[in-house]
């Protein structure tokens, strides 16, 4: 039986976890492809960014074969303290000069994002039951855009103080992102304190097979590795934003602060999303590629401030559907004793969806083919739609998938 209080202690627990997790990644994703920019790397360098979220999503697999075999809570928690403790790498960018390096670190760093999410989605589609699943990744991802607002700004506003020695503002910013990632250390201890051995470690679970994983899941793995795919990967948008700095349009310290209002957008609509989700299922999937399909138009189309803080906007209704809707849609297509190597395959094929845009959408802004990257968005983000269709009308057959819609 589910101890509503500790249930709720925990999901804040956790909620704060990952807040702190935000400051320190987040902060140094907002720069990625701008610091590589810097750094004087090729332009396939903002593509190869992509090959980090590759590994982090390799490593999610990884975590949800292990998550999917073991009864230990011990190793459930292992899995979240290894791979919340990788975030101490992110200081050592201030260390470097070399932008080879500095991607490295950054892969290190997804490794770590990756090891831990499979286990910690278990954990919080488990305590969030009683609230509701899309709603409690909703309230989840809102705490969580907190960080990702905080740790943005700490670098904004450090560039935006050193104008003129820029690499400066770089280093101080990855340094002082090191206080929280020793703090986040110290929350994931204490929700190991209060809540040790967690219902998904203990209860009885499937092997490692896909017979349980049903067309519909498929189908929505389908349009959402599509979805994803046609997004423009942010280590892409912020490379391309150093060169419009570079053109006039922007300063330096905006990059960030474009940055934060997708974030901040994030935040507002993850909520509404969840609760949207609850009550329509996967309708609401289809939101995600409607509102990714504007995004290039504003980039690329009229280079001008306004048009790239609009596009940023779209991006964080974009991710904030990402965060939200397709994470709780797999606690309900699939079953409780799959969702472990569901969720471990999705990531996957997510990864490898960011990686293949991401080097797509930097290759041709390479040779100057912006315009492609306008079709080949709206080709991706079609396809999904198409698919979400489909499972819609497949999902009328599946009572969970359209529970608590009324026709």
């Amino acid at each position: 039986m589910f101890d509503k209080k500790l249930m709720l202690k925990v999901f804040i627990t956790l909620s704060i976890v990952s807040l702190l997790g935000d400051v320190v990644y987040e902060g140094a994703r907002s720069v990625s492809g701008a610091y590589l920019n810097f750094l004087a790397a090729p332009t396939i360098a903002a593509g190869l960014l992509a090959v980090g979220e590759v590994l982090s999503y390799l490593m999610r697999l990884m975590g949800g074969v292990i998550a999917q075999k073991t009864y230990s809570p011990k190793k459930f928690w292992s899995m979240i303290y290894i791979g919340y403790s990788v975030n101490l790498v992110i200081p050592l960018l201030a260390l470097t000069n070399n932008w080879f390096i500095a991607l490295i670190l950054y892969f290190i760093e997804r490794i770590g994002k990756g090891l831990r999410a499979p286990v910690r989605d278990l954990l919080i589609s488990e305590v969030s039951e009683g609230i509701g699943k899309g709603k409690g990744f909703g309230i989840h991802e809102v705490v969580d855009q907190v960080g990702a607002i905080a740790g943005p700004s700490i670098l904004g506003v450090l560039l935006a103080y050193h104008p003129d020695e820029i690499g400066l503002g770089f280093k101080l910013g990855f340094s002082i992102l090191g206080i929280p990632a020793i703090l986040l250390m110290i929350v994931i201890s204490y929700a190991y304190i209060i809540y040790p051995k967690p219902i998904a470690a203990r209860i009885e679970k499937t092997g490692l097979t896909l017979k349980n994983l049903k067309r519909s899941y498929w189908l929505y793995l389908g349009g959402s590795t599509s979805a994803v795919m046609g997004l423009l990967y942010w280590g892409f948008i912020s490379y391309y934003l150093q060169d419009v700095v570079k053109l006039g349009v922007i300063n330096q310290s905006e990059i960030p602060l474009i940055y934060i209002i997708a974030m901040v957008t994030d935040a507002l609509i993850a909520v509404p999303m969840g609760v949207a989700y609850d009550r329509y299922r996967v309708f609401s999937l289809l939101l995600i590629p409607l509102v990714a399909i504007p995004i290039p138009f504003f980039l690329f189309m009229h280079v001008e401030r306004t048009s790239l803080y609009i596009a940023s906007i779209f991006l964080g209704l974009s991710m904030g559907g990402i965060e939200t809707v397709m994470r709780a849609s797999v606690a309900d297509i699939v079953d409780y004793s799959s969702r472990p190597i569901a969720y471990g395959i999705q990531s996957t094929a997510i990864g490898f969806s960011v990686l293949l845009g991401g080097l797509i959408d930097s290759y041709l802004y390479q040779i100057n083919m912006t315009d492609y990257i306008i079709l080949v968005t709206l080709f991706l983000e079609i396809s999904a739609i198409s698919s979400y269709i489909v499972l819609i009308k497949y999902g009328r057959q599946e009572k969970p998938l359209l529970e608590g819609y009324n026709q």
